[in-house]
């Protein structure tokens, strides 16, 4: 029986830790001005993630994470690559034959105000190690299209412009506001 407590223990003792990690992006408008963040936090399944942007306009918008932790509003945000697939070749959209791509997400609505708050989880990707990690040899971003996804158009579901964009970085501590 005591063996049996110390293995429970030292397997309740893993799980907090799988679960704790975080990550966060400073999203960057098409000006390179902030619009905002986005917050993940790893579950033993998955990851959630919670998202806030501002000056958008208002309805739906597709919300994808990109292959490359580089946003330069310079390129319109291409510098992000293509939506994010360590299982080649995926088809974007979760309606297109053979997809959809671990980086596509569910579509998302900014308010009247302009402003998109969304809390979403994913199986697909993990903040971990190894081949699901958004953490790879070129990271990853998270993108704001300006239109809505149709789930199934290639490369990117028409979902238009790419309005914001940040770099998800690994427990990158407390995210402060710039100083003006």
């Amino acid at each position: 029986m005591r063996s049996l407590g110390i293995g429970l223990a030292a397997v309740l003792s893993i799980v907090p830790a799988a679960a704790g990690v975080t990550a966060a992006a400073r999203m960057v408008d098409a000006n390179g001005q902030p619009a905002g963040q986005a917050h993940f936090k790893a579950a033993p399944h998955g990851v959630l993630i919670e998202l806030e942007v501002k000056d958008l306009p208002p309805g739906p918008h597709a919300v994808q994470l990109h292959a490359k932790g580089v946003c330069n509003p310079k390129t319109g945000f291409a510098s992000a690559g293509p939506v994010f697939d360590f299982e080649l070749p995926r088809s974007h959209g979760y309606f297109a034959k053979g997809g959809p791509k671990p980086g596509d997400l569910p579509l998302q609505f900014a308010a009247s105000d302009g402003v998109l708050h969304a809390s979403f989880f994913t199986t697909a990707v993990s903040l971990g190690d190894g081949r699901r990690s958004l953490f790879g040899k070129e990271g990853a971003s998270i993108i704001v299209h300006a239109g809505s996804d149709d789930y199934q158009s290639q490369p990117d579901g028409h979902a238009g412009a790419r309005l914001a964009c940040g770099t998800i970085l690994k427990n990158p501590g407390p995210l402060t506001r710039r100083r003006k």
